[in-house]
């Protein structure tokens, strides 16, 4: 048996759909009330004979638009045969700093595609770069113009290997992943000048490669005078291999324990 209460959640529920839908009715439960006071009774069998009451109440009200819906679908035209598009798609190259330049915007992609031609698929919230059948990257879309999305993994091999190319990098400040790294840089720059940019990309490789957030929290460690030791990418070596043994281990299963 549907009850009252159930009844009632059951009409708003059905109305406001329906007013979601569009199909013509009054605001709120007229239409319904109205039909429920002519049965005579709100008490149901069961869920399917109410939705049975509804679906016969609407084809009755919807009766007298069918003129006007011919009279629209006569005018409409075929939908296409095939899905529209959701991206748009840009040719672009990568450029000698291993940038793409999409909807006016740059992205880094990997340094091995420097100078080849790639697809660029602009989606409403992210971009999808394609060579051949393969997407190589999906970044995040850049909202705007004239802005830019640099990640260091990117270009760091390219940057080892042509390292005068740091100083006069165009995005410079993006290859400071967070304030230590950019502290331990001047360090470098004030103790070592003549080593400074060559020490300093191999420390970002190691970030790269080993884990920002540790290679952050060993440079932590150098800058506060944790340890005693220049700012090296073998001082930050040693001090990641001290804090892997220092991680906790995880227990042996029960099972194992009691078996021995």
């Amino acid at each position: 048996m549907v009850t009252d209460n159930q009844v009632r959640r059951l009409k708003k529920l059905s109305n406001s759909e329906k007013n979601q839908e569009n199909c013509g009715f009054e605001s709120g439960a007229g239409p319904v009330e109205q039909a429920l006071l002519l049965r005579g009774s709100r008490d149901f069998g069961d869920r399917a004979e109410y939705a049975k009451f509804l679906r016969d109440l609407f084809a009755q009200r919807n009766a007298g638009r069918r003129e006007r819906l011919r009279e629209e679908l006569a005018v409409m035209r075929e939908l296409p045969a095939g899905r529209m598009e959701s991206a748009k798609r840009e040719r672009v190259r990568v450029d000698s700093g291993s940038l793409i330049h999409v909807d006016r915007n740059a992205y880094s992609v990997n340094s091995r595609m420097i100078g080849e031609r790639v697809e660029a698929r602009v989606y409403l919230d992210h971009v999808e770069v394609w060579y051949g059948q393969d997407c190589v990257e999906d970044l995040p879309r850049l909202r705007g113009r004239s802005k830019h999305r640099v990640d260091y993994r990117h270009i760091i091999e390219w940057l080892i290997w042509k390292p005068g190319a740091f100083e006069n990098y165009r995005y410079q400040e993006d290859l400071f992943p967070t304030s230590r790294f950019r502290m331990a840089y001047d360090a470098l720059q004030e103790s070592a000048p003549a080593r400074a940019v060559k020490e300093y990309l191999q420390i970002l490789k190691l970030a790269a490669e080993d884990g920002e957030v540790q290679v952050d929290q060993a440079l932590r460690d150098l800058l506060e005078g944790k340890m005693e030791a220049p700012i090296t990418v073998s001082t930050i070596g040693e001090r990641l291999a001290r804090l892997r043994c220092a991680a906790p281990r995880s227990a042996a299963p029960a099972s194992l324990l009691q078996a021995s």
